[in-house]
């Protein structure tokens, strides 16, 4: 899976297909923002099956699917963009779920998963106008895989001879796609704005969607880059609990009814380390959202956080909002 680390896309590049920050399996207790708990309505309850929580105050930046293409290609062939963007108009967030859970989880091939995606929901139909050799990227993490195979498949029934590549870190394989050495990428709409923009001091990406994509589009022209348009589907920071407490709490889905539920102070946060320190983590849930914690255990993305929500060790935990750990069960 993708992990990523807190404030700006940017600084989760060094870390694709890593654990975020501290030690795996760390856990320990923060400040809670300055508020004791007064109650347990929102205490943390075990159970096996996660639900991620609607950021509806858009605390968190954008990160949705975009196909990436080298402008040499875009300009060459502009069907090539018009393709890809048919991938993206039906695209979704819980897709990415399902398709990572079958890869992850089911442990099937990302290339079948691919195939089988494509074939249900019809990409194949209505796409013509194709020519010539296309290489499409795919990164070194499960979902990154899956879109490459998704893009190439339609490609192909496009009429483009279309393989996939895999390709190391962003580093490596943005100048392949400059060099159009390789012509068609699966972007991250606010991780990719913050590398080419370039200055970890100033955010240009937001929680903005359309901003933050006109934005991407004048840093690609000025780096032989052309994006297409962006998917529904997300991979970003997002806060899950367990189905069962918020079954207790009525039925919660968004933030702002997990706020309005849990006034008693009891909730305990498992989030990395940089949480309580992260606007758009701790400061940001207390700020935006109002809620208050009893505690904050120090605990890895991933696996660790997912453990701890299904544990009862933790009521509310940050997980990636594509996290095959999602998947209904």
């Amino acid at each position: 899976m993708r992990t990523r680390a807190l404030i700006t896309p940017l600084a989760l590049l060094a870390v694709l297909g890593t654990a975020a920050c501290g030690e795996s399996g760390s856990s320990g207790s923060s400040g809670g923002g300055g508020t004791e708990a007064s109650g347990d309505a929102c205490a943390p309850v075990a159970g096996d099956q996660l639900v991620r929580l609607e950021d509806d105050k858009n605390l968190q930046t954008v990160d949705n699917v975009i196909p990436a293409v080298s402008q040499e290609a875009a300009a060459a062939d502009p069907n090539l963009v018009t393709t890809l963007n048919t991938v993206s108009a039906v695209l979704t967030t819980d897709d990415l779920v399902e398709l990572n859970d079958q890869v992850d989880n089911q442990r099937r091939g990302a290339e079948e998963v691919a195939r089988e995606y494509v074939e249900e929901q019809g990409l194949g139909e209505g796409v013509s106008g194709g020519s010539g050799e296309v290489r499409v990227g795919g990164a070194n993490f499960t979902e990154s895989q899956v879109l490459a195979h998704v893009y190439a498949r339609v490609l192909a029934a496009a009429g483009y001879q279309a393989t996939v590549q895999s390709v190391g870190n962003r580093e490596a394989y943005l100048p392949a796609l400059q060099r159009n050495e390789i012509q068609v990428f699966p972007e991250y709409v606010g991780t990719v704005t913050e590398f080419l923009e370039g200055d970890d001091q100033t955010a240009v990406a937001s929680s903005d969607l359309d901003a933050t994509v006109e934005a991407l589009t004048g840093l690609a022209a000025e780096n032989q880059l052309v994006f297409g348009e962006p998917a529904e589907a997300a991979d970003q920071n997002a806060f899950a609990i367990t189905q069962e407490l918020s079954d207790q709490l009525g039925g919660v889905t968004t933030l702002s009814e997990l706020a309005e539920a849990c006034g008693d102070g009891s909730l305990v946060l498992g989030a990395v380390s940089e949480c309580p320190t992260r606007p758009f983590c701790q400061p940001g849930l207390e700020k935006t959202y109002g809620l208050t914690f009893a505690s904050v255990e120090d605990l890895d993305l991933g696996a660790p956080t997912n453990e701890a929500l299904k544990q009862g060790v933790v009521s509310l935990g940050l997980v990636l909002s594509t996290d095959p750990a999602l998947a209904a069960g």
